[in-house]
């Protein structure tokens, strides 16, 4: 006690010294003083010293002592931020390290900057723009405002989310007004919101509420609410305005306090009784013309050409995926099955058009090369068949999942994987009219010349305009099936309909009805079923008539013979 507070005696031969305590230093700056001396013990502060904690660190002196606090973003590698320890030091906290506690950042992905671990929350859920903490529930609403009736005393408001209700009400849809073939599907988290004030059902100013939507898709938005009245419950619109809607949110307005949610609508056109009257009547009609198309080309001998086997094998093409539209495209039932449906007709309508290009490049070369108008047979196949294998092998590897949908057996238009079909019939059609600018640009020069060769002009410009006519009415059909597959395209969908319904049809009638040497070899053979029995009868009677010549002609013999016996 001599030696006053913060300082500890130390015994000496004959008597004694003094020390101050760790942590303090003498008043005097030597570190052994005698009581007498007036020195005294004042605390040091080690954080003049910036090598205590550490460059990542940041030091508190306390009495006597003091205690290091790692920098936000660092750590001790046991985990610890403080420390007093001048031979431990801070670390930097890896993205590793920091994901050992899953639950840091809850629904969202915690990362590490300099000032410090960040939760950065995932589609659905929020930390209400508190970038340290936790992100919590699935964000159903981005704004909520309450306008309600003033009364005195203390006002409760409470708001709910309900995680997956939005599974289990995902119908009770028959009180909203729809379209004709419209569905609607909640598109948003169910809420519930409500205040202790007893009178919430006609408020003067409506509550604004903004969802977010749970699938991102520029359709039209519905706000409605849930009424326990209708028929034991169902969603409806009463009071509920749909003030904005964009692809990832909708406002709405509401006069009045209960479960809210967001729904969807949806356009299905395929369930249209006219359109599919349409289909069951014109397809098989367009398979019949397009059996008689394959039967012609192969047949007839007096057409056979380069021209005619692209004709035959565009039918063959056309045929083979009408047929197979015809039984399959509603098969949904066995999703592989489905898939397989869907590959072939992404295979033979890709193949159609691929010798419909062919027919272009014929005609080019007619035109062009006079003296080298034939395609080899090896070529042809390799184009009208090999490309379309090739573009549906890389578009199945690529994303096998997008052949067949929950409605057809076609290819999915989420992620624009119905582009592996239109992004190579747009660059057909684009080629294919190239070369026919190109080919009405030198027959124009040829029929110019002084010397026209006028009959192969004329067959050369009747080609012309059935192949233009033929790439008009497949290209086009192609291009209203673009635009069947939102709201107010009911038409386009007739259209798309009734070309693709007939264009057996139309085929038959510009390649085999039109062409003279067809129809001269349908008369022969329509002769040939329809008069056997004429034939039959004139084979008959000219037989008859030859045996009474030869008879009358033995006979006359005979009698000649006698008259020049009788002479002698």
């Amino acid at each position: 006690t001599d030696c006053g507070p913060n300082a500890k005696c130390i015994n000496s031969e004959g008597g004694y010294n003094c020390t101050c305590q760790t942590g303090y230093i003498s008043s005097n700056g030597k570190e052994i003083f005698n009581s007498g001396q007036g020195v005294h013990c004042i605390d040091r502060n080690e954080c003049d010293d910036s090598s205590f904690c550490g460059k990542h660190a940041t030091c508190h002196n306390t009495a006597g002592s003091f205690y290091c606090i790692c920098a936000a973003g660092f750590r001790l590698k046991s985990g610890e931020t403080n420390f007093t320890d001048i031979y431990k030091s801070c670390e930097n906290r890896s993205f590793k390290m920091v994901h050992i506690d899953k639950s840091i950042c809850g629904g969202g992905v915690c990362k590490n900057n300099k000032d410090g671990l960040e939760c950065v929350c995932s589609s659905g859920f929020t930390n209400y723009g508190h970038k340290r903490m936790k992100c919590t529930g699935q964000s159903s609403l981005l704004k909520v405002h309450f306008v309600f009736v003033h009364q005195p005393g203390f006002t409760t408001a409470a708001f709910l989310s309900y995680k997956s209700l939005e599974k289990s009400l995902n119908s009770y849809f028959n009180h909203l007004e729809t379209w004709q073939n419209q569905t609607f599907k909640i598109n948003s988290k169910v809420v519930t919101a409500t205040v202790s004030n007893n009178e919430t059902t006609n408020l003067k100013k409506p509550v604004h509420l903004t969802f977010s939507h749970l699938e991102k898709k520029n359709e039209k938005h519905i706000c409605v609410f849930w009424d326990h009245k209708l028929e034991g419950g169902a969603w409806s619109t009463r009071g509920c305005t749909t003030v904005s809607s964009s692809a990832d949110q909708t406002v709405c307005f509401c006069s009045h306090l209960s479960s809210f949610a967001v729904l969807m609508a949806l356009y299905d056109i395929g369930d249209v009784y006219e359109l599919r009257l349409v289909t069951l009547v014109g397809l098989p009609l367009s398979l019949v013309c397009l059996l008689i198309c394959i039967v012609t080309f192969y047949l007839v001998q007096s057409i056979q050409s380069t021209r005619n086997t692209i004709h035959l094998h565009l039918c063959i093409s056309l045929f083979i995926a009408y047929f197979v539209f015809l039984v399959g495209i509603t098969r949904t039932e066995n999703k592989v099955g489905c898939a397989v449906v869907a590959g072939i007709l992404h295979y033979f309508f890709l193949a159609s058009f691929c010798w419909m290009c062919l027919e272009g490049v014929q005609l080019f070369r007619m035109v062009v090369l006079v003296f080298n108008t034939t395609l080899r047979p090896f070529y042809m196949f390799a184009a009208g068949y090999g490309v379309p294998a090739v573009i549906v092998a890389i578009s199945a590897t690529v994303n096998a999942s997008g052949y067949g949908t929950d409605s057809y057996c076609w290819l999915n238009i989420k992620d624009g994987f119905i582009w592996s079909f239109y992004g190579p019939v747009c660059v057909i059609i684009i080629v294919n009219v190239f070369f026919f600018l190109i080919t009405i640009w030198k027959l124009a020069e040829k029929c110019s010349s002084l010397n026209p060769d006028l009959s192969s002009l004329r067959k050369i410009k009747a080609f012309m305009v059935t192949a233009i006519a033929q790439l008009c009415i497949l290209g086009i059909m192609w291009v209203f099936g673009c635009f069947q597959f939102d709201k107010g395209t009911l038409a386009m969908s007739y259209i798309f309909t009734i070309l693709s319904s007939l264009q057996g049809v139309l085929m038959f009638f510009m390649h085999c009805w039109l062409s003279k040497q067809v129809r001269e070899e349908y008369a022969k053979f329509l002769s040939c079923i329809c008069a056997p029995q004429k034939r039959k009868y004139t084979e008959f009677s000219s037989n008859q008539t030859s045996k009474s010549q030869v008879n009358l002609v033995s006979k006359r013999n005979r009698l000649a013979l006698v008259l020049r016996m009788c002479a002698h």
